[in-house]
């Protein structure tokens, strides 16, 4: 196990929205492909928009430029 996934289980175990928001962002930056990259962006991006994070708007415009969204849908509004 690497230790950027030891450090992912262990912000989800201990609830660490914050550190998930950065771990999976580092996770996409550093993924082996697209689709992976892709995956670990909307994670980060769904736990950011939970927690109304200053990058969500930031990690929204990657997945627009990934065409993994679209800037025609209204984006979900951080609490």
């Amino acid at each position: 196990m690497s230790s950027l996934e030891t450090r992912l289980l262990a912000a989800h175990a201990a609830g660490d929205t914050l550190a998930q928001v950065a771990l999976y962002t580092e996770a996409a930056d550093t993924a082996a492909t697209q689709d992976a990259a892709g995956f670990f962006l909307t994670q980060a991006y769904i736990y950011a928009l939970e927690i109304g994070h200053s990058e969500a708007a930031t990690l929204r415009a990657r997945l627009v430029d990934m065409g993994r969204e679209n800037w025609a849908q209204a984006p979900v509004q951080c609490p």
